[in-house]
């Protein structure tokens, strides 16, 4: 087999992004003028945040909040912390909001944002000056009509409502200005697994399509936080037996489904997953290579490159994590029998309940949670239905045709409005 280029150390999301979206611009045969205003970041920030230390020291962090376009909408994006962090990825990151968003439907563009640091080696105390120091920064930027950040990779709806605190101190009380806040303060009734239960609602939707069912499905899951727990636990409800999942240090396995609460309990308990009386203990990396029916790679970029693509066993993908799978490594997968379903549909759950929360707050109006999901699972069937249409009516990827779609709203909006 012919040697990808790069595939193991290629983590750029930026580039990946890019990448994607020729593939797509390419087939729609688009024109120069329009993928330079579509590959172009509508405004990049980078900003240094003094932070005193819990020992009294002072660090100075990095952030970043890039805004790619917003032709259909107020940038919508969320905002992660991670050692890695950097202002490429969040490019990247922020253009497949873009994509994401417009596929869904939602009259939102895309941004994100992120802060170079290690949450986990930090105390409440430090993140939220870290926090507030980074809402000061791109405070001009952010706000209901503008830019909605939301919780991503290591944070949660305490950080949001941070944001929430620090940006209403200058603006007036503004619930509007992030989403995945808690409840009491403008939050949305099902946000916390929204991410996940769409990723089981597409799951759903493949299987029906594929007559399979639910109860003899076998299904592993890299990453255990919020995403993947949750489509680990909705899943698990619907019949499917969840054979292996991990965290970033530990895994378990169990041939004959893993119970994911009692799973959960105990990594909260414990602090990861070794050792879990429900399952054996195997290298996190081996979750992604489990012979099962579905793989659900629900942890960061790039899991999925040539150092391993080759022991994949699962027959289909579902991409719960942004860009899972190098991009030089994915046109090798169907040559192995393996179908993917893209990020930009699979784990668009999340920013539809974000969407749904920012509407809330516009409204000053709380809807009922089973409204929520009833609009969520008719948002995810009908663009699951719809790429599923493209891909067969013109024999491509659901990638392919998944980023057809959304680039073909971004372009019509921006005609109508006189963009370029």
């Amino acid at each position: 087999m012919k040697k990808i280029p790069d595939s193991e150390s290629f983590t750029d999301c930026h580039k990946a992004s890019r990448m994607q979206f020729d593939r797509a611009a390419d087939i729609m045969e688009l024109d120069q003028e329009v993928r330079q205003w579509l590959n172009t970041s509508f405004r990049e920030l980078a900003v240094r945040m003094p932070v005193r230390l819990d020992d009294g020291s002072v660090r100075v962090f990095s952030g970043y909040r890039v805004q790619h376009n917003n032709v259909r909408g107020p940038h919508k994006g969320g905002l992660r912390y991670h050692p890695d962090v950097s202002l490429d990825d969040v490019r990247g990151l922020a253009a497949w909001m873009t994509w994401k968003c417009a596929l869904l439907g939602l009259p939102l563009g895309g941004a994100k944002g992120g802060i170079t640091c290690d949450p986990k080696k930090m105390s409440p105390g430090e993140i939220e000056r870290l926090t507030r120091e980074y809402t000061h920064g791109v405070g001009d930027l952010i706000g209901p009509t503008k830019d909605i950040p939301a919780p991503d990779v290591n944070t949660n709806a305490q950080i949001m409502a941070w944001i929430m605190d620090e940006y209403s101190k200058r603006e007036g009380y503004s619930p509007g200005v992030v989403t995945g806040k808690p409840i009491e303060l403008g939050g949305s009734a099902g946000r916390i697994d929204a991410t996940g239960k769409g990723v089981s609602i597409i799951v759903q939707k493949w299987a029906h399509k594929e007559n399979i069912r639910l109860d003899k499905t076998t299904i592993a899951v890299q990453g255990f936080g919020n995403v993947g727990y949750y489509a680990a636990l909705h899943l698990s409800r619907l019949g499917c037996r969840i054979i292996a999942v991990s965290d970033s240090r530990s895994a378990t396995f169990n041939k004959h489904g893993l119970d994911i609460e009692s799973a959960k309990e105990h990594k909260i308990r414990k602090g990861d997953l070794f050792d879990f009386n429900g399952g054996e203990n195997i290298n996190p990396e081996d979750v992604l290579t489990q012979k099962c029916d579905y793989l659900i790679p629900a942890a960061l970029q790039n899991a999925i490159h040539g150092g391993n693509f080759e022991r994949l066993q699962a027959r289909v993908i579902f991409e719960a994590a942004n860009g899972p799978i190098c991009p030089f490594t994915e046109p090798r997968l169907p040559e192995i029998g393996i179908t993917v379903l893209p990020d930009i549909l699979v784990n668009g759950g999340g920013v539809t309940v974000s969407y749904f929360e920012w509407v809330q707050n516009i409204q000053h109006f709380e809807w009922k949670e089973d409204i929520i999901s009833r609009e969520l699972e008719m948002i995810m069937s009908k663009t699951f239905d719809a790429v599923i249409s493209l891909a067969q009516e013109r024999n491509i990827a659901p990638r392919l045709a998944a980023f057809i779609l959304a680039i073909e709203k971004v372009v019509r909006a921006g005609h109508l409005r006189g963009i370029y």
